[in-house]
């Protein structure tokens, strides 16, 4: 008698805990992008289709001024949480395993096992410091702290590329003479390329959406986009925030897309 072969959703009630679990995840989604098309004020009662609210905040100059804050931090981030995440990568794949590998693993990993709100206060705490210090109270006590923050989501994607990546073209290369320099700039780089883009789209979409750390480190007249909205819903909530909402919403998929189609195994 031939086995059966198990299936998942064969199991009673899959389908039913299948179809619950995605109305749950985007059913409050469906809600923000529906009302964000609203025309009238209230983000509960439909009051009939509207554009305006995507005018009010494209016309809204705090909006301008947060949504570029938000873009030059959260590139900025990116660029350096990006290029320390690949060196990271590199040195903890290209040699042996010695003793004290996994506490580096973890040392890099902890803005991912620690409370979000830890890190906030602990950057805080030094910046607060450093300000005091010099004077300076700019963007780049933001930057960094963004960049602190995503560089575990940015090594991620670059170590398990690297650790997909066949080593006979970089050992193929050294027997050719070439230098480390040389490997790396001509064969490990290239191959290494959208592991290195995975990582710095996954970072620039996590400062993009940070909320936390931003308010403990920013200083006054430094909104983000996210902490703007915030203010805003402390405030009077109108659909205006919802437009908002969504077009985040947007350039957060369209990212995560590219990502995906990144960093999916390929045959």
């Amino acid at each position: 008698m031939a086995e059966r072969r198990f299936e998942i959703s064969r199991i009673p009630g899959f389908a039913t805990v299948a179809v619950a679990t995605f109305v749950m995840l985007y059913l409050p989604i469906a809600a923000l992008v529906t009302y964000s098309f609203n025309a009238g004020n209230s983000v509960a009662v439909w009051e009939g289709f509207s554009l305006h609210w995507y005018q009010d905040a494209w016309n809204n100059q705090a909006v301008k001024d947060a949504t570029a804050r938000s873009l030059i931090i959260a590139v900025c981030a990116a660029v350096i949480s990006t290029t320390v995440a690949t060196l990271a990568a590199m040195g903890t794949t290209r040699r042996a395993r010695f003793r004290g590998d996994t506490f580096i693993y973890v040392a890099i990993n902890q803005p991912l096992m620690v409370p979000e709100i830890v890190t906030a206060v602990a950057l805080m705490i030094l910046f607060g410091m450093v300000k005091e210090a010099t004077g300076y109270q700019g963007l780049g006590y933001l930057i960094l702290a963004h960049s602190a923050f995503c560089i575990p989501f940015a090594y991620l994607p670059i170590r398990a590329r690297l650790e997909g990546m066949d080593l006979s073209l970089e050992t193929a290369a050294g027997d050719l003479y070439a230098t480390p320099w040389q490997t790396f700039r001509h064969v490990t780089l290239p191959l290494l390329g959208p592991g290195i883009l995975a990582g710095a789209m996954l970072a620039f979409v996590i400062s993009l959406d940070d909320v936390i750390i931003t308010e403990f480190v920013k200083s006054g007249g430094q909104d983000t986009l996210p902490t703007y909205m915030l203010g805003q819903l402390r405030r009077t909530m109108t659909p205006e925030v919802n437009a908002i909402s969504t077009a985040l919403l947007a350039l957060t998929v369209v990212l995560l897309t590219i990502f995906f189609l990144l960093t999916r195994k390929r045959e």
